[in-house]
């Protein structure tokens, strides 16, 4: 099959199994904002967060090693996800030392056992997942997207709504979830038969972990530039405003899954498909760049309206902190993109070094920025550090595949959306009518790629033949 229509038919498939489903939790916002008050809010996220830093540690960041060894024509798959099972096990028992430590912080004291379940319940997920994606089972693995999502749903509702759980219900939501997914996945794919401690190759247990461990710190400094300005927003502000904050937060997670969506399916596209690879990852991220960008400026000249309504109205103030978050996760999507190059290289160390600069820059701009512009200073600061990541990363991977992308397009589309944000913020008459045009400027000078991306994949010729 034609590269492109592969990566196209396996995106749609990750698609149809997640996108739909991610919508649905994105759309129980209003639910969240009511049943939770701000300050609670504000701790449910804190305490998630803090989950999702220490998993890294809890897997060794096997999952990452999972899906790109598994992808190998080559490899013992049963070594493969044994070795994976058997280091989330060995990370978490280590884990359960530190656990008098984690006591000791008073926001996540009465938390405790509900993150270590939280913490093992996930990262068993997470090993069963990649795995199924690895050995091809797509439809599966979206299948398994959409089921978590709509139990994850039903939960939360069941646990913040009659029960009136709180974040102990939130909590428990997401660890069921995870659980009967885990469970289910093992005996569907039936991954049993993949578990054999006599496979359990040493060297390729080596190799694994040469991959793996410098993606701890990645997800570390990813987690740094993501959510520390969530600590010091609560610490030098209030847990009130981190409750605003972290809603702003949620609507430029929309770019994230729809990048996820892609990711899935590139990641198996960059590392099976060899023939004329960098004109294939020019043309894919050209295309890639055209939807962010696109994507971007809908989001920033709707700011308003997305936060009034999927947010209840204490929440309304919300949106001042869109417009940046969105440009940061823009190109937060957009780097994201360009370490595949390190994972087909198996490069990860890379992806940890240029992560460590963007966390480093978004931590000194963080205190220099949000006693000045309160938690729009955050916002900025993960802007200008996703941007700093994108920068060094589109000029350090031509080293392996040269991806070409014409200065003047690029400019032209960031100045526009910059554009976008100053003038929303500065909330200045008929600001709607600024953002409208603005918009149909950056929509004429994405169509061509989009239009191509579209015609790549077979999907105008079949609309055509159709008509006829």
């Amino acid at each position: 099959m034609d590269k492109y229509k592969n990566l196209a038919k396996n995106t749609m498939v990750f698609a149809i199994g997640t996108l739909a489903s991610k919508l649905m939790v994105f759309l129980l916002m209003p639910f969240y904002t009511r049943v939770l008050s701000e300050a609670a809010y504000g701790t449910v996220d804190i305490v998630v967060q803090t989950c999702n830093l220490l998993i890294p540690l809890a897997t060794l960041g096997i999952t990452h090693a999972i899906i790109r060894f598994g992808l190998d024509k080559l490899s013992d798959k049963k070594s493969v996800y044994t070795l994976g099972l058997l280091t989330v096990m060995c990370g978490f028992l280590v884990l359960l030392c530190f656990a008098p430590l984690i006591e000791r912080i008073e926001f996540l004291s009465e938390f405790v056992g509900y993150i270590y379940i939280y913490i093992l319940a996930s990262s068993l997920q997470m090993v069963c997942a990649e795995f199924i994606r690895a050995l091809g089972y797509v439809r599966l693995y979206a299948a398994d997207g959409v089921f978590r999502t709509v139990l994850m749903i039903v939960l939360n509702i069941v646990f913040l709504g009659p029960l009136k759980m709180g974040p102990a219900g939130y909590m428990l939501a997401n660890i069921l979830t995870d659980a009967v997914s885990t469970v289910l996945l093992f005996f569907i794919a039936k991954l049993y038969k993949y578990v054999s401690i006599k496979s359990a190759s040493k060297d390729l247990g080596a190799q694994m972990l040469k991959y793996a461990v410098p993606m701890i710190p990645n997800t570390i400094c990813t987690w740094i530039i993501n959510i520390s300005s969530r600590y010091i927003i609560a610490f030098l502000i209030s847990t009130a405003a981190n409750g605003l904050y972290a809603v702003a937060n949620k609507v430029p997670t929309i770019l994230i899954h729809v990048s996820n969506i892609f990711s899935g399916a590139w990641q198996i596209s960059a590392v099976t498909e060899e023939k004329e690879r960098e004109r294939f990852f020019s043309q894919v991220f050209g295309m890639y760049c055209a939807l962010a960008f696109l994507s971007g400026s809908v989001l920033i000249a709707t700011a308003q309206i997305s936060t009034a309504l999927l947010a209840s109205p204490d929440y309304f103030e919300a949106w001042k902190y869109l417009p940046f978050l969105v440009m940061g996760t823009m190109f937060s999507c957009l780097a994201a993109f360009l370490s595949s190059v390190y994972m087909v290289e198996k490069k990860s160390k890379y992806t940890f070094y240029t992560t460590l600069i963007a966390a480093v820059v978004n931590i000194v701009l963080n205190i220099a920025l949000i006693p000045f512009f309160g938690a729009n200073g955050a916002a900025i600061a993960t802007f200008i550090s996703y941007f700093t990541m994108f920068a060094i990363r589109f000029v350090h991977t031509r080293k392996w595949i040269k991806i070409r992308m014409n200065p003047a397009y690029f400019w032209s589309n960031f100045v526009l959306i910059l554009a976008q944000c100053i003038l929303i913020l500065s909330e200045l008459p008929y600001y709607l009518i600024y953002q409208i045009v603005l918009f149909l400027v950056v929509m004429l000078l994405n169509f061509k790629k989009v239009w191509d991306a579209l015609n790549s994949t077979g999907l105008i010729k079949k609309l055509s033949l159709k008509r006829k």
